[in-house]
């Protein structure tokens, strides 16, 4: 088992930034690729961002890229998104996950463990 805590959501305006942060504990978190994902109201989950296990391969949905950054800190076991020039659209659940895949995934059934989700309201 993989545990994954996030934390760092909250309540920004458009244009502002937020930080989330994503701990690992349980079974290694080493070899893993990362991701973020969202999930607005009615809406299915989607993917945000995913970065591989080492060499730092990043991935972004195309409307986000330019503004949020995935980044980890392997030693911590700890991935992070990097969220500014916030918009409203951005509003949603945000979730961190884990697969057993080295390299990038992009798909939610290609991820094995899941954070409990933060709320990122942005406000207009």
């Amino acid at each position: 088992q993989v545990q994954l805590v996030e934390s760092g959501g909250g309540l920004a305006q458009t244009g502002g930034s937020l930080r989330l942060s994503c701990a690992a504990s349980g079974r290694t978190f080493s070899g893993r690729a990362m991701g973020w994902f969202r999930q607005a109201p009615g809406k299915e989950r989607e993917l945000v961002a995913t970065i591989s296990w080492s060499v730092g391969a990043t991935r972004y949905k195309d409307s986000v890229k330019g503004r949020f950054t995935i980044s980890r800190e392997n030693a911590k076991d700890t991935i992070y998104l990097q969220m500014n020039s916030l918009k409203p659209e951005d509003t949603a659940v945000y979730y961190c996950a884990a697969t057993s895949r080295y390299s990038l995934a992009s798909l939610a059934s290609e991820y094995d463990y899941w954070g409990q989700g933060t709320q990122v309201t942005v406000s207009s």
